[in-house]
């Protein structure tokens, strides 16, 4: 799919505008909350690029072990940094080797269902209830960066086809100035690193969260 393709050779040569930092972990969950829209959306990749790539890294590191192929990676690159830049360079020899093998189509393209209504997708309700439910589920493990990430590539897919912000989606957008406003910070830390901050680590953080959120919505409709 050449818009994944594009999208992981900007995040490469730019991570920190994508996703902070040189990070793997980060990487997996924005790359899997951009890829879940766009197949919520009806956009069905056709040779979807990362099919198989655990099957891929679970044989070429010779593992049968639970951990995703972001986990795996981590573990024989010994860091978050190393493996996200080790990330690419197999991606690449993983999609060469799909070509090769002829399991991928001759071309990589979205199709747009032509009956396709975009659904009015209510961001608190569907994901970050259910992510509350769940977290481990949704997330992998209870971790704020984690969401943060899922919920950027989740809303960078809708930017890209186009699809224009529902109600609850401009109100998560306020969220930022609220966190920023509530702790008295005025540099450009996002949401998620103002609460990591202030809590004694990712799980608490991700509570604290949805703690925050609610008082968030509760104070926007009182007003």
């Amino acid at each position: 799919m050449n818009e994944l393709s594009t999208l992981l050779q900007k995040i490469k040569e730019n991570p920190v505008m994508y996703i902070d930092k040189p990070s793997i972990t980060s990487l997996k969950s924005f790359v899997g909350g951009y890829l879940s829209q766009l197949t919520d959306l009806g956009l069905t990749p056709e040779g979807y690029p990362m099919e198989g790539f655990q099957e891929w890294i679970q044989e070429r590191e010779k593992t049968n072990v639970t951990q995703s192929w972001a986990g795996i990676l981590i573990f024989y690159c010994g860091s978050e940094r190393s493996a996200f830049y080790s990330f690419f360079e197999l991606f690449e020899k993983f999609i060469k080797q799909k070509n090769d093998s002829k399991i991928q189509g001759s071309e990589d393209v979205l199709r747009l269902r032509q009956d396709l209504m975009f659904p009015q997708f209510d961001i608190y309700n569907e994901i970050l209830s259910n992510i509350k439910k769940r977290p481990g589920m949704f997330l992998g493990a209870n971790s704020i960066t984690r969401l943060d990430m899922l919920l950027r590539g989740y809303s960078l897919a809708r930017r890209e086809v186009g699809v224009p912000p529902t109600e609850p989606e401009r109100e998560f957008e306020g969220f930022q100035s609220w966190v920023k406003e509530k702790y008295g910070i005025n540099s450009g830390q996002s949401w998620s690193k103002i609460i990591l901050f202030y809590s004694v680590d990712e799980h608490e953080a991700l509570q604290k969260f949805f703690e925050l959120f609610e008082e968030y919505l509760n104070k926007n409709k009182s007003l």
